[in-house]
């Protein structure tokens, strides 16, 4: 077996998914959980039979699920409120 065709193989996937969400809960924030949810898809594709064995393919799907994945949480949890520092006054306006 080639490093090429470990990609293939849906429980690669699966445990990929798997540690990018523990990831997750030591590292709060919403920074794996779109790449956990773009690995259970990819996962899920080719345990179904429905992936193909290209790694490109298979690494463009990762990436537009993880990308959609990523805005859907963003929208529906968005910005808490007091997250982004907003400044009011310069420190060179008081010359």
């Amino acid at each position: 077996m080639t490093p090429v065709d470990i990609w293939a193989l849906w429980w690669v996937w699966g445990l990929g998914a798997v540690a990018l969400l523990v990831l997750e809960v030591f590292a709060p924030g919403f920074l794996f959980l779109g790449f956990g949810a773009g690995a259970a898809v990819v996962a899920a594709l080719l345990g179904l039979g429905l992936g193909s064995g290209n790694p490109a393919i298979l690494a463009l799907i990762f990436a537009v699920v993880s990308m959609a994945a990523w805005y859907v949480m963003r929208r529906i949890f968005g910005v808490r409120k007091g997250q982004v520092k907003i400044w009011d006054k310069d420190i060179n306006d008081d010359v």
